[in-house]
């Protein structure tokens, strides 16, 4: 990830013309701190946690690679003290396991690569298209499925987002758009804001996705100058949150959440079922149960993508549907989320039947 300091992002409120932002620099500035401040060492997370960093099973070379540790404040005071299982931890904590070479698992599992039209800028479903709206993420997971994805060369910020709206404007086959990343509320509002009114030039686009996981580890990311700018689009609304674990939500959050629902924004979640986390019917229940307490819908629970570092994380397909027939026994219909797998090339998400 790109090791640009979070204040940069800030520039754009120097500009004295835009007074309305910079009375909203304070609360911006917030949760930029807590990004800035986020820990990135494992001496320091073992020292938060109570933790002696010998009895786990850490992979110190991370630390001298792209995808380093990174988690922020706020997400491990959710962990338990002196817990070396704790599901959260888990997520985050580099394992030695990262280096053993699998079979199947690559550097590119879904075929990003073979969707890019433009810079930054994936198809590969009817009416949708992704933009990779930042290269950063507030927390690294240990899963994610563009670990390895050249982030330097795919940036439609280069040129004003020009070649992508470019893109976007011939193509009328597209009414919705996906902002993804890393993680696409790294970046500033103000920097959200133009890109989003570019957005609504086109006309054929009536709908945002916004793909993030960002105010789930800092929740400080909702402000004002966050709901300002979605309050005032004319494109319907739709975050997409990254919950894996019931642990994740607490008061903070829903609180923050509640934000949005006022907007119309609607609120869904993706999970990634991952061994030793969330693979069992209890977490699954509680999941979704602590979801729609904060007014979010389960939406996707996905197989593990399959790239490469991650091997240690996977279930298997037949574990993961008898998991679902468990939990669709105990819950509302509205609270099961689809099971699905990404494979590259077909022209959906690939629902899996677990009845």
């Amino acid at each position: 990830m790109s090791s640009t300091n979070v204040y940069s992002l800030t520039r754009d409120y120097q500009n004295p013309v835009n007074q309305n932002l910079i009375q909203k620099a304070d609360s911006i500035s917030a949760w930029q701190s807590e990004y800035k401040a986020a820990i990135c060492s494992l001496d320091e997370l073992c020292h938060e946690l109570d933790l002696n960093i010998e009895d786990l099973p850490v992979d110190y070379s991370t630390q001298q690679q792209v995808f380093t540790l990174r988690v922020p404040h706020s997400y491990v005071q959710r962990m338990q003290k002196s817990d070396p299982h704790d599901p959260l931890l888990l997520q985050v904590l580099p394992n030695h396991l990262e280096q053993e070479i699998v079979s199947g698992f690559t550097k590119d599992p879904v075929g990003d690569l073979h969707s890019i039209k433009s810079s930054g800028l994936l198809k590969k479903y009817h009416g949708r298209a992704l933009l990779l709206a930042s290269s950063r993420c507030a927390i690294h997971c240990r899963y994610c499925f563009r670990r390895h994805f050249p982030y330097s060369e795919q940036n439609p910020r280069h040129d004003s987002w020009a070649k992508a709206m470019d893109e976007l404007q011939k193509d009328q086959s597209i009414n919705e758009i996906i902002l993804s990343g890393g993680d696409p509320l790294v970046l500033s509002d103000h920097q959200l804001e133009k890109l989003v009114r570019k957005l609504e030039t086109i006309q054929h686009i009536t709908t945002l996705r916004i793909h993030t996981r960002l105010p789930v580890v800092i929740p400080n990311r909702i402000n004002e100058s966050l709901l300002s700018w979605m309050k005032n689009t004319r494109l319907k609304l739709i975050m997409v949150l990254h919950i894996n674990h019931a642990q994740e939500i607490n008061n903070e959050l829903k609180n923050k959440l509640n934000m949005l629902v006022k907007l119309n924004c609607v609120l869904l979640n993706q999970s990634v079922l991952l061994s030793t986390i969330n693979a069992d019917t209890k977490s699954l229940l509680d999941l979704s149960r602590k979801l729609f307490s904060a007014n979010i819908m389960p939406y996707y629970l996905h197989m593990l993508d399959k790239v490469a570092g991650a091997a240690h994380f996977e279930v298997s397909e037949n574990d993961a549907c008898s998991l679902m027939r468990s939990i669709s026994k105990q819950l509302p219909g509205y609270l099961v989320p689809k099971l699905v797998r990404e494979i590259e090339g077909e022209t959906s998400k690939r629902i899996i039947d677990y009845q």
